[in-house]
């Protein structure tokens, strides 16, 4: 049974910060959303929670390249948090681990980008 991926935005609890809770595995089914609220997502920094992303394939990653390069160009922070052990080996193995701040969780993201 194929798992519906959700993906739900929300402002940080700093100021500025938006936050992107993704619920489910980022495939190329589910990377149009995923864009989408990248595009949407608004303030000086922008932290995708992956810890209920169970694993991501390669139109994942290429999304996540984009929301990189998108945040690059708008002068905003990107972070990654929850990452399970699947999701850091890939982009560990794919050398974007060095693109990426990653955290533990959504409150070290947030602490950090402050």
């Amino acid at each position: 049974m194929a798992t519906e991926t959700r993906v739900e935005a929300h402002p940080g609890s700093r100021a500025g910060q938006h936050v992107l809770e993704i619920h489910g595995p980022i495939t190329v089914a589910s990377v149009p959303a995923f864009q989408d609220a990248v595009k949407a997502s608004t303030g000086s920094a922008m932290i995708v929670n992956l810890a209920d992303v169970p694993f991501i394939d390669s139109s994942a990653i290429g999304a996540l390249v984009q929301a990189y390069a998108s945040c690059q160009r708008s002068g905003r922070k990107l972070a990654l948090a929850g990452l399970n052990h699947r999701v850091r080996a890939l982009l560990k193995i794919t050398s974007l681990d060095v693109l990426f701040a990653t955290f533990g969780t959504v409150a070290e993201a947030e602490a950090a980008l402050a």
